[in-house]
Parts: C-alpha cells; structure tokens; sequence
C-alpha cells in the first residue's frame, strides 16, 4: 500500500502484514490427567488379576484342607471300627461257657415311636456303637456318616406354607420359672419360636409370671405352678400341647417338684414328647423311675447333672475314661431313653448307638445355652416324631432331633462368639437363631 504525503514528506511503502496467531500450548494438565487415567487402569487391572489368583490358590489350599481333614476321619473312624471288635471279642470271651461255647446275646424287647416305627435294643453287654461326624460349611465336604444326618434332620422340617394355620407347625409348653430363675423359661421359649414353632407357652410361678411377660410379648405365659390346683390347672393344657420342656428354672421346691412330677405322668399318659433338662433332672436323679423306660422322653445333662443321675441310676461312679460308654449305659439302664450328653462334644445315645455332635462352637460357656438348646430341641422333636420313618430311614427320632438341636446350638454360639467374643450372652446366641437355622438346614 502508497501512502501520498504532502510536499516535504516522503512516501512511505509499508506492507500491511496481520497481526501472527499466537500458538495454542499443549494442556499440560490434560496430558498429566491422562497419564493418571492410564496408571489408574493399568493398577486396576493388576488388582483384579491379584485376586483372581488369591481366590485360586486359596481355593486350591482349602481343597488341601478338606482332603487332609477327610483322610484325618477316615483313619478315626478306622480305630474307632478296631476299637469296637477288639470291645466285641472281650465282650465274646467273657460269655464263653465252660464247654468253650459263646453263649447266644439276649436281645431286648421291641422299642416303639408311635404306630408304626420299631427299633430293637442292644444287649446290655454289647459294646456301643460310635457315630461320629464333624461337619463342614463348604458343599466340597462329603458326608457318609449316619446316612448324612444333617439330611434327616432337613427332611422333618415342616414347609412353609399359606396352606396352614396357626398351631400346626408347633405349640411347645415351657415348665419352669420361679422368683429366682425367671431367664431360664424365656430363653428356653422363645428358642422354640425362633425355630419355627407357632406359639409357646409358659407354666411358672405366679411371681415370676410378669417378668417373664416383659421379657417377649411373643409369649404366653400362665402363673399357675405354685397354685394350689396347679396340676389340675396345667393339665387341662396338655391336649393343646405338641412337646413340653420341663426343667428350665423350675427351682427345687419340694411342691413345685411334685407338680413337675404330675405333669411328667400324665404327659406319658397322653404320649406326648418331651424334654427333661436342668431341675428337671433333679427330680428324676431322685426319682428315676419318674421317666424310666419313657422312650418319647429326651434327657439333656450337662457333665454334673449326667453325674448325679449316672451314680443316682447305676449306683457307680462314672468311668470317665468311657465317656461313650457310660452314656449308652446309662441310657440303657432307664429303658433305651435318648440322653444328650452335652459338653466339648454332645454325646447321643438310645442305648443302641452313640452318636458324636462335634460341630464348631466355641470356647465360651455363658450361662442359658442348654436353655436355647432345650427349647430348640422341644420343636424338633415333635417335627420328627410328626414326620414319620420314611423321611428318617427308620432312624430313632428324638436322636436326629437331638443331633439337629445340638447342631444349632453350637452353630449360634460360634457366630455370636465371632461377633462379640468374650462379651457374647445366650441372648446374642438367639439373635442368631434364623441364620444358624438357615445355614444349616435350609442352604
């Protein structure tokens, strides 16, 4: 471009050159994010890749474990097969005559659970039969013992259903509770609906009556067994009544024990089932005969109640190194009736068999677990009796019943000891009732 000056001015040429575009700097932050984007993606990959690999070998590691824990078995039960012949040849020797002959065992009578179930007892000299089960969590574990007992014991649980009505499923009778044990009768209670039962019912002492009732609203509760007509008033239940559980608090008075007594009889009379737990056995160490040969009866003593009642029965001091062996024993010695031997492990016997619950618990031994397993037991009993052989395999009820409530007892004590450790009470013992129940049975 010209541009003309006036005179004396020069002309001056000048392109007229645009203003230069600056130069767009690369984001240094977006190349950075980037980066991060990338670091973030790759460690995410790596993470997963770390776990992948941790489940694997821990898988690997429990599959290790399982066949390492089976063989262990395996070669129990071996010894414990030896053990029982090398039992059955002294017991064998010990019959023979003077002509060198073993003499022919002598079977017992005909046992019978309802109409149609029959069990023949062993002989008095016969060496017992150990079952013994340890039982896994994981599907990986294969179960043989005792035709799978966990099985049966899945097989008499009622289904649930829309189809029913109130009452069928369970009404469990509570006897016990006075002025100083009123906890007992609650937690034996209120295990009983937390099983499954429809209703639950409590027999106790009038001045136990209202603490009991604020316990649970859930419960029905009858201040009748200091009453005058306390057996006429508890009697009058009964028809009502699938299963009892006598013992939880019900104390040692002397008339309070002989309205329990009443009861027991007259719950015989009507064949009703039932479970004879801590003052409860008082009365029968000092009365055997109260419950003898009673076979719809399940005893559940403890190391000193099984003591008392063993020494009370057989008149001899326990053989401690015998624990199986006394337990059949004493079982046998009042009529084949199921006793829960309950300690580190839970002993059954019917005086046929010995059967071992050592299903994990733990090592805290709060007072009120053998009421959570009375009342469970309560349920379970009379769902088995309810169920019939055929979903049993011609097994003894009240034993699978007995195996299943000890196996839900220690399963609620391990969770809650998991949870509160050495703080843990039977009441957080039944808060985890319905996911024991449903770990065991019903996964």
């Amino acid at each position: 471009m010209s541009i003309f000056l006036p005179s004396g001015y020069k002309s001056i040429h000048s392109k007229a050159n645009p203003s230069p575009i600056p130069q767009l700097k690369k984001s240094k932050k977006r190349h950075s994010g980037f980066n991060v984007d990338k670091m973030m993606e790759r460690f995410l990959q790596q993470s997963v890749n770390a776990e992948e690999r941790f489940y694997k070998y821990e898988e690997q590691r429990l599959q290790i474990e399982d066949k390492r824990r089976e063989a262990e078995h395996n070669r129990e039960f071996q010894m414990l097969q030896m053990l029982g012949q090398l039992l059955s040849g002294i017991s064998a020797t010990s019959q023979m005559g003077g002509n060198g002959r073993v003499s022919s065992p002598v079977r017992g009578n005909v046992r019978t659970y309802g109409e149609t179930m029959h069990f023949t007892t062993a002989s008095p000299f016969s060496p017992p039969i150990v079952l013994e089960r340890s039982f896994s969590m994981r599907p990986t574990r294969p179960t043989k013992d005792m035709e799978n007992i966990f099985q049966l014991v899945r097989n008499v649980i009622p289904p649930l259903t829309s189809k029913k009505h109130k009452g069928q499923d369970g009404k469990i009778g509570i006897v016990g509770g006075c002025q100083e044990y009123t906890g007992a009768p609650y937690f034996a209670a209120i295990s009983a609906l937390k099983v499954g039962a429809d209703l639950s019912q409590v027999f106790c002492t009038k001045d136990a009556a209202t603490v009991i009732k604020s316990y649970s609203p859930e419960l029905i509760v009858h201040p009748v067994l200091d009453h005058i007509n306390a057996l006429h008033e508890i009697e009058k239940w009964l028809p009502r009544l699938h299963a009892l559980v006598i013992g939880p608090g019900l104390g040692r008075n002397d008339s309070i024990l002989e309205t329990a007594k009443g009861i027991i009889e007259k719950a015989k009379v009507k064949g009703i089932p039932m479970v004879i737990d801590a003052d409860g056995l008082w009365l029968i160490a000092q009365q055997p005969s109260v419950i003898h040969g009673y076979q719809r009866a399940v005893l559940t003593p403890n190391f000193m109640e099984f003591t008392r009642l063993y020494e009370a029965v057989l008149t001899e001091p326990v053989d401690s190194s015998d624990q199986h062996g006394s337990v059949l024993r004493l079982s046998q010695a009042m009529g084949n009736i199921t006793i829960v031997q309950k300690g580190e492990w839970d002993l059954i016997s019917d005086g046929d068999k010995v059967l071992v619950c050592n299903h994990e618990g733990s090592s805290r031994r709060c007072g009120g677990q053998g009421d959570l397993l009375a009342g469970s037991l309560g349920v379970l009993i009379h769902w088995a009796f309810l169920a019939g052989p055929e979903k049993i395999n011609g097994q003894n009820p009240f034993v699978v019943a007995a195996f299943g409530a000890c196996s839900l007892t220690r399963q609620c004590n391990h969770q809650a000891f998991q949870k509160y450790g050495r703080s843990m009470t039977t009441t957080d013992m039944i808060s985890e009732v319905g996911t024991a129940f449903n770990k065991l049975f019903e996964t």
